[in-house]
């Protein structure tokens, strides 16, 4: 095809007629993707939908996805080996240059294949840690949780919510970190996490008794979640082989310099945690003072040494009056 008498590279009748198929194509796979995620709005007010929603915007995504590239190189290549070719060396090019996307991509299948999370699960991923709100084929969008107190001050970034409880921050995670760091999850397959109380009791407290109303504020709060477990257990036997771990709540007594650290180890869901540990510690405290047991402390009290005498000065001499 001559344009100005000019003769332009691959212009010609069939190409152009390729390029309105691929037109064709684009607006098909954009109708038929937008039909069905409409689609499956209808659900949205059915109870415990969310992760059906998800799988099937995922299946979506994958089918048309795999059929557009299936259909544009019908179109384009053909039984065309010389085109096949050419599209082979630029398909590599192309694949050097934007490898971070293709190993995104890579990331995203296995996410799908492996299981590694799925949509509502709470994760740590590429350093961020919080609750999957959506993903697709280059990354994955979480809603950030804060840190506990032990590891809120090494945080990167910083955090100011002292607990696993929303900051408000939505971060978007590459799919590729799954290559490069294991991803941490509290929902799959066993949604709950062993949690720990330390209280220090002094050496001449009554210790016993501190243990017992430990023990009392874990059972009020803790049997009613000891039997939601029994099928995640039983679970965690059939999948892994894994024997069902003790879910009892426990005490365990360390000796230290200054006091007795006694750690009550009990077991919580994956949510509701801060709730849960803060009624814990004020069943806790109400105990400990109606039996008048102290919790132990840093402090010193210094005692042996004499008292110390001030000696007072005397007073200073008189100037002689030079006549």
């Amino acid at each position: 095809m001559r344009f100005f008498d000019v003769t332009l590279v691959g212009a010609s009748s069939l190409n152009a007629h390729k390029a309105l198929l691929t037109l064709a194509l684009i607006a098909f796979v954009v109708v038929v993707r937008y039909a069905l995620h409409y689609a499956v709005r209808i659900v949205q007010r059915i109870p415990g939908a969310e992760r059906f929603r998800f799988w099937f915007h995922q299946a979506v995504n994958l089918i048309t996805t795999a059929f557009f590239i299936v259909a544009l190189i019908s179109i384009w290549v053909g039984p065309n080996a010389h085109l096949a070719t050419v599209g082979g060396l630029i398909g590599a090019g192309i694949a050097f240059a934007l490898q971070n996307f293709i190993i995104a991509i890579a990331g995203y299948l296995v996410i799908l294949r492996g299981k590694s999370f799925s949509i509502g699960d709470r994760i740590i991923m590429g350093g961020v840690r919080g609750e999957v709100i959506a993903l697709d084929f280059f990354q994955t969008t979480v809603l950030e949780m804060g840190q506990p107190p032990s590891v809120e001050e090494e945080a990167d970034p910083a955090m100011w919510v002292m607990a696993r409880q929303y900051t408000g921050r939505i971060v978007t995670v590459s799919n590729g970190e799954i290559f490069k760091e294991p991803i941490y999850n509290y929902s799959r397959d066993f949604p709950f996490l062993w949690e720990e109380i330390m209280m220090p009791v002094p050496y001449d407290g009554d210790d016993a008794k501190a243990e017992q109303i430990l023990l009392d504020a874990a059972k009020k709060h803790v049997t009613p979640i000891e039997k939601m477990t029994a099928q995640a257990r039983h679970h965690l036997h059939r999948i892994y082989d894994l024997d069902p771990p003790n879910v009892q709540p426990r005490v365990y007594y360390r000796l230290t310099d200054n006091w007795i650290a006694l750690t009550l180890r009990f077991i919580v869901p994956d949510r509701g945690i801060r709730e849960i540990k803060d009624a814990m510690y004020r069943d806790i405290l109400r105990g400990f003072r109606e039996a008048g047991i102290e919790v132990a402390s840093g402090t010193y009290d210094i005692v042996g040494l004499p008292p110390v005498r001030v000696e007072p000065m005397p007073p200073a001499p008189e100037a002689k009056r030079v006549e």
